[in-house]
């Protein structure tokens, strides 16, 4: 019988009936530890069936991981529909009523304690320590790296994490092939145009920590990075978004300019005053100024940010991307990473793909 006995709790051990997880519903629980984004090991549920994500990045990711229905409450800024956030647009009749545990990173201990979450899902941004998180709610924490930018490591290795930490490893698999077939498609049309064929490109209007007007531009921009386009920001030496001196984009006179609709109240307000100046504009003069669909909300919005790259190649690059309709590619890459195609609902929303003329 003694032997019965050890033979049962070697075994009971092994799986991880004994150990729990920190968390009150899963004392009896089998479990396995995951390595997460952070290098840390964690024991979680061999099930996940409950999760709150703490962060940007890690909601949003969680959706194109189609895995929105884990999710039992949320931060304060999910609450309420936003057409940049496509995730969350197309999520928010699960979302508004949810609880909430947090704002922008900051995590409500005692909230996240009420909602009694299997795991919390953490991105890198957040503003409190994994291990500390995890102490004082009892419930296990796996970070994910998440990403301000388009396809980085960082993209994918949050994919990888999730379909782990989901049990969803098949759609982690589809979703980093098809990503990487997005990007090698992008490259392949590119990459053998000579610079000296390349228009130069000034992107104006990009929201970083609030929306900007035209001087709101940036170095590495996602979607022009993805496609090899002379970006003049580039240029001045600077990582990231930026306000730019407007003597500068006048002194480099763009052949072409895309503006993030996002700061376009802003720019229309500011060409009523001073209208000579935009006029000046080799690419105002010509028609050549098109719209990039905000994708910078918490953070960068991958599904929109592609959808723009192939806008921007169509634009740029109109020979090499001749068989391919914009506003079709956008639904297809948001049917794969959302589940649904909100493209329509931008349109009515005045976000759509098309030249724009400033001031109207």
């Amino acid at each position: 019988m003694k032997k019965l006995f050890a033979m049962f709790l070697a075994v009971s051990m092994s799986v991880g009936l004994l150990a729990g997880c920190g968390n009150p519903g899963a004392d009896s629980e089998a479990t396995r530890t995951i390595t997460d984004g952070a290098g840390r090991q964690v024991e979680v549920p061999e099930t996940v069936q409950s999760i709150v994500c703490v962060g940007v990045g890690a909601l949003r990711y969680t959706c194109y991981m189609g895995a929105q229905d884990l999710v039992v409450a949320v931060e304060d800024c999910e609450k309420e529909p936003v057409i940049s956030r496509l995730y969350n647009f197309v999520n928010i009749e699960k979302f508004r009523d949810l609880p909430v545990i947090g704002t922008n990173g900051n995590p409500f201990a005692e909230e996240i304690i009420k909602a009694s979450p299997d795991v919390i899902v953490m991105s890198k941004s957040a503003s409190v320590e994994a291990d500390d998180l995890q102490n004082k709610t009892g419930t296990p924490v796996v970070v994910v790296p998440g990403s301000d930018t388009t396809l980085d490591q960082a993209a994918f290795d949050t994919i990888a994490i999730m379909g782990q930490l989901y049990g969803k490893e098949t759609r982690a698999a589809e979703l980093t092939d098809y990503l990487k077939g997005i990007e090698k498609d992008l490259s392949d049309r590119t990459k053998d145009i000579p610079d000296g064929e390349k228009p130069s490109v000034y992107v104006g209007g990009v929201s970083f920590k609030g929306h900007h007007g035209f001087e709101g531009t940036e170095a590495g921009y996602g979607p022009l990075a993805l496609i090899g386009a002379k970006n003049l920001a580039d240029t001045t030496g600077k990582s990231g978004a930026f306000n730019i001196d407007l003597e500068q984009v006048l002194s480099w006179d763009p052949d072409v300019i895309f503006l993030d609709f996002n700061g376009m109240s802003i720019i229309n307000e500011d060409y009523s005053k001073n209208p000579d100046y935009y006029n000046a504009l080799t690419a105002v003069q010509q028609g050549k100024v098109y719209s990039q669909i905000s994708f910078r909300s918490n953070a960068s919005n991958l599904e929109t940010a592609l959808a723009d790259a192939y806008y921007a190649a169509c634009v740029i690059y109109p020979e090499a991307f001749g068989d391919i309709n914009p506003e079709v590619k956008a639904g297809e890459i948001f049917e794969k990473l959302l589940g649904v195609n909100p493209y329509n609902s931008l349109k009515e929303a005045g976000y759509a793909f098309r030249p724009i003329k400033i001031g109207e």
